[in-house]
């Protein structure tokens, strides 16, 4: 039995490929920089964990796996090397864990997360996702078929080395253009190269790249393929219902436009492999994703949800959701709370960021989670002065809602109307009590 690595256990991606060869049967072992839920879960599915980083953690592994956040100069990686064993960047070993698949890509700067979970409940198969799908509890499911559902990432250009059967291309918005040396052109012809080497193309033909392919694809336009869009509260939890095409009418849990367009490309990817009957019904056991409009409480007087959008477009789109759940619920306020995510996304949005919290009643905001990255100076009360926003460094989680400290040292509750919490750092884990 093969022994591999992995360098950066913790992160989502990474995870999700750890579990996916240990089912395998393959033996398994990691590290991270720090402990976290997701450590502490893999350990329990037996898997030896190590925090922080260290070079006994390199043994007599056959290879090892490293995620996009380790750097050179990481103590395990330089061991590794040291002693002759085989490294592979996450980009570098997708060859490898998904050759010999059927594998059905989804790929996108928005909207890829549900819109892989989404099919996860239509087609029967493994799925290596980048969130925890509610379905299933995890961000990898196991099963014996070729099919695999896969959450392909452009952020490091790896989508092509994901071997696609089927590759869905939700939309090519530029994003993580530093990978691609601010170069749009290469960003393009990233996605162009992605959607070449899949047999089938499932794509959202309206976005302004997409719509301008040759390629032989399957082609939803959302303006005029999606009608009788309809929204309702089931105890609180949000569904959304809609026609598609001359395909009829569905349902799916989630709210918003946006949902209705996930749901249709994964519909679409969907029909050469079962029944419209059965796609109707698979589509019922979707539940939604863990940090995806993610409901943490609701009464009549405050709901708290917590939401992975982290770029304006997507922040725009869950606050139109936000508003309509709002309105069906007969809750009048709306309370912002964005974490941002990165200083490179930060200045090179600034603009759209500034934009997309239009008609909050409160904005909060928290500091810049870096990730990593070298600070750049962004003015943050000044650009975001329209909104009179509310700073503080911390978020607490209380049994009536949330409360933080603002810049002047004054105590803030957060208990009424509808809270939401934008971010991809460790806003989560502050809205969960967790942190």
């Amino acid at each position: 039995m093969k022994k591999v690595h992995f360098i950066g256990i913790g992160g989502i991606g990474i995870s999700a490929l750890a579990r996916f060869l240990k089912e395998k049967g393959y033996i398994i072992s990691g590290s991270d920089i720090k402990e976290s839920k997701t450590t502490q879960e893999l350990r329990e599915e037996g898997i030896q964990v190590i925090t922080p980083h260290c070079k006994e953690a390199i043994t007599d592994q056959d290879f090892v796996v490293y995620s996009a956040a380790i750097k050179p100069d990481n103590i395990e990686l330089k061991e590794a090397k040291a002693k002759g064993i085989i490294c592979y960047s996450r980009k570098e070993a997708l060859p490898f864990v998904l050759n010999d698949k059927k594998v059905y890509s989804v790929a996108g700067a928005h909207g890829k997360s549900t819109t892989s979970a989404m099919l996860a409940s239509l087609i029967e198969g493994s799925v290596i996702i980048g969130a925890v799908s509610k379905q299933f509890g995890s961000n990898m499911r196991y099963t014996q078929s070729e099919n695999v559902i896969f959450e392909a990432d452009e952020s490091d250009s790896s989508f092509l080395n994901s071997n696609p059967y089927l590759a869905v291309v939700t939309n090519a918005e530029p994003e993580h253009m530093e990978h691609y040396n601010y170069d749009l052109e290469k960003f393009h012809a990233a996605y162009r190269g992605f959607l070449e080497r899949a047999k089938v193309r499932v794509i959202n033909a309206e976005d302004e790249f997409l719509s301008t392919l040759k390629l032989d694809a399957i082609r939803l336009y959302p303006s005029t393929d999606i009608t009788e869009v309809a929204m309702v509260v089931r105890d609180y939890q949000p569904y959304t219902s809609f026609n598609l095409k001359k395909l009829g009418k569905f349902e799916v849990f989630g709210l918003g436009f946006h949902i209705a367009i996930d749901a249709s490309l994964a519909i679409l990817a969907a029909l050469d492999e079962i029944s419209l009957k059965q796609i109707r019904q698979n589509l019922l056991s979707f539940k939604g994703t863990k940090k995806r409009f993610d409901i943490l409480t609701a009464n009549s007087k405050f709901v708290l949800i917590d939401d992975y959008a982290h770029h304006p477009t997507e922040i725009k789109a869950t606050l139109k959701s936000v508003f309509e759940y709002a309105k069906l619920l007969g809750i009048s306020r709306v309370v912002a709370v964005f974490q941002p995510h990165r200083y490179t996304r930060l200045s090179a949005n600034i603009e759209g960021f500034k934009e997309c919290f239009k008609g909050v009643d409160e904005l909060v905001i928290l500091p810049v989670y870096a990730a990593g990255e070298a600070a750049i100076p962004v003015d943050m009360k000044s650009e975001f002065k329209d909104y009179k926003p509310v700073f503080t460094d911390k978020l607490i989680r209380t049994q009536n809602g949330l409360e933080f400290t603002d810049e002047f040292g004054v105590k803030n509750s957060l208990n009424d109307g509808i809270v939401v919490g934008f971010g991809a750092g460790d806003i989560s884990l502050m809205l969960r009590g967790e942190k």
